[in-house]
């Protein structure tokens, strides 16, 4: 049972889990141009640091602890996180913008079920009819961008990687529950960073070692420092606290519904800042979509 609430908070906590995918709504074309400078685990690695330095300051300035005996529930997530970057970032570089796509969709069906299955919760009639309602008008906003018969043309193993980083995530999610309710949202996403960033390091100089250093890697561009920033304190110390948060108030199925708006902000942003195009297929998907979001976050637990 989830501690009385006010329904306004209860309904307040969306504002955590949605502005998370929307830091995240450019994550794939910045990760994808900057892999040009930095291979994909180590720019994973770079991102997981700066992020867990971020989130280590104010987790102290706040004087945040934790007991000893919960530091194993810190480094399995460390170990969701780990593999979720290291997975999302070879799956990135090796797969194209449709496939890519696949992470948005199946990454909330892998947490209900896992929420379902690992934490008991319940999959109400109206749950499902707005995952569904959600997965249809991703389905839409996607492709309204690419074409989804490139899904069929690219690297396996890329594909592989994607799915594999769908399900570390949602195990992220769903581990993460009685972490964020025994403590809060920043401690648990403070120790799960700090937790996966020796076991990204160790990734990152096994991919060096293997594929050797590239030549401009110690002289890195203005951009490229940019975007490091941005997946770094952005898109992982902040949106993943945020993420967190929303789990403080309801379940890993309810939260995780807010992932389908990743591709939304992401194309509306491509038409703001680069005058990309949105069709008819755009509009349709993301009112379906928010249709489906409400239906769920409005559903009883």
């Amino acid at each position: 049972m989830f501690r009385t609430r006010s329904s306004a908070r209860r309904y307040g906590f969306a504002l955590a889990p949605l502005s998370a995918a929307a830091l995240w709504g450019g994550m794939y074309v910045v990760s994808k141009w900057t892999f040009a400078a930095i291979p994909p685990v180590t720019l994973g690695f770079l991102r997981v640091a700066l992020g867990a330095l971020v989130l280590f300051a104010v987790a102290k300035s706040r004087g945040v602890r934790v007991e000893r005996e919960d530091y194993g529930r810190f480094i399995v997530l460390g170990g969701w996180v780990a593999l979720t970057i290291a997975t999302q970032f070879v799956g990135t570089e090796l797969t194209n913008a449709s496939q890519g796509s696949l992470l948005t969709v199946l990454t909330p069906v892998f947490t209900v079920a896992l929420g379902v299955s690992v934490l008991d919760e319940r999959l109400t009639a109206k749950k499902s009819l707005g995952m569904a309602l959600a997965v249809v008008g991703t389905l839409f906003v996607v492709a309204g961008q690419y074409r989804l018969s490139d899904l069929a043309a690219g690297n396996l193993a890329g594909l592989a990687a994607l799915v594999a980083a769908s399900v570390a995530w949602a195990g992220y999610t769903v581990w993460g529950v009685p972490v964020v309710r025994r403590y809060s949202a920043l401690t648990a996403a403070t120790y799960a960073t700090v937790a996966a960033t020796p076991m990204l390091a160790l990734l990152s100089a096994a991919e060096l070692v293997a594929g050797g250093v590239p030549a401009d890697a110690f002289a890195p561009s203005l951009p490229t420092l940019g975007a490091v920033v941005y997946l770094g304190v952005a898109a992982t110390a902040a949106a993943w606290y945020l993420w967190y948060k929303g789990l403080e108030y309801v379940g890993a199925g309810t939260v995780a519904v807010f992932f389908f708006a990743q591709p939304v902000v992401g194309a509306a942003l491509g038409a703001v800042l680069l005058g990309e195009r949105v069709g008819p297929a755009f509009l349709v998907g993301g009112l379906v979509m928010a249709v489906g979001v409400t239906v769920v976050s409005t559903a009883r637990a």
